[in-house]
């Protein structure tokens, strides 16, 4: 868990921002709560199946301390658990939906350069020698 920091520690707000929803897996954790409203853990799990479980418990319990995530804990058995935004944690909507759309931006200039890039460096077509009628081509080796 991270250390509680105060204002003062930091230089500039973009700081202190990303302190809160820094890192590879907050911005995804907030997605998914923007578009859902209300997950349990395990649909965390199912919509981000790189993320470990240790992560993603640390990544929740840091929104949480931060004020970002409410979780909510249901006396059953099994427990059920379900997380989601506090109004101050809905208040990164917006920056949550520019990173979206910045990111789709980004992707398709990777793919366009992904393609230029193949379309460059692809060798030159094989050319396949005709066989006769009734004989077989030999096995290439490898």
């Amino acid at each position: 868990m991270k250390k509680q920091r105060e204002p003062s520690d930091f230089e500039c707000p973009v700081e202190l921002t990303l302190d809160v929803i820094g890192g590879k897996w907050k911005g995804v954790i907030l997605y998914y709560l923007l578009k859902e409203e209300t997950l349990r853990f395990g649909e965390f799990r199912r919509r981000m199946p790189r993320i470990t479980l240790q992560m993603l418990t640390n990544q929740l319990r840091e929104l949480e301390a931060d004020g970002v995530v409410h979780r909510e804990v249901y006396p059953q058995v099994p427990p059920k658990v379900e997380y989601s935004l506090t109004e101050f944690g809905k208040s990164l909507g917006p920056i949550i939906r520019l990173m979206l759309e910045w990111g789709r931006r980004h992707e398709q200039h990777l793919r366009a350069e992904a393609g230029e890039e193949r379309e460059t460096q692809l060798p030159p077509p094989r050319t396949r020698q005709p066989v006769a009628p009734g004989r077989r081509r030999a096995a290439s080796p490898g």
